[in-house]
């Protein structure tokens, strides 16, 4: 989605309410791991990715002498329309160099299917057995097709099938806003 199209959406969240949303995430977060010490954190490409940067923002003031493995995660070679859709362009995956025994917490923007998050799941078998694997989002629109839910949630949100949440990253201080716009 373009920039002129985002500018027309109507905005959703702003700054301080998407910011409300990510600290509750963290608080959660930080009172289920007690130290970072076992725990990954890996944002699913490209969304997730903001995300997980700002719940890492606040859980490292939580845990300011303690480093937090964090990564990203590519899924576009896992999804499972591959043959009905063009081949996606991948983004780079660097995640730590196992994940054997460790806690992960995928962070994506929206969960709708779940479809994303299977894929998810499926890349990271190529990088170890974690010993759990928890998931956060944003939003969840509901509408599931396959048995996933979230263990951390931004907001759950009722929107029609034909609109869209766009996550917004503002480059100069790391703070996002949301929009709705039409498919």
């Amino acid at each position: 989605m373009n920039a002129e199209k985002v500018a027309e959406d109507q905005l959703l969240f702003d700054v301080e309410k998407v910011h409300s949303m990510v600290v509750s995430m963290a608080d959660a977060i930080k009172t289920y791991h007690a130290s970072p010490d076992s725990l990954v954190i890996i944002g699913i490409q490209q969304k997730g990715v903001l995300v997980k940067e700002s719940i890492l923002r606040l859980l490292k003031q939580a845990w300011p002498s303690e480093e937090i493995s964090t990564g990203e995660l590519d899924i576009g070679m896992f999804r499972d329309d591959l043959g009905a859709n063009p081949v996606p362009h991948i983004q780079p995956t660097s995640i730590p160099d196992h994940l054997d025994d460790m806690d992960v917490i995928l962070v994506d923007d929206v969960l709708q299917s779940g479809r994303t998050t299977r894929a998810a799941l499926d890349a990271l078998r190529d990088f170890g057995r974690p010993r759990s694997v928890q998931l956060a989002v944003l939003f969840d629109r509901g509408q599931r097709r396959l048995p996933i839910q979230p263990d951390y949630v931004g907001q759950k949100l009722d929107i029609e099938d034909d609109q869209l949440i766009v996550v917004k990253s503002l480059e100069e201080d790391g703070g996002l806003q949301v929009y709705l716009a039409l498919k």
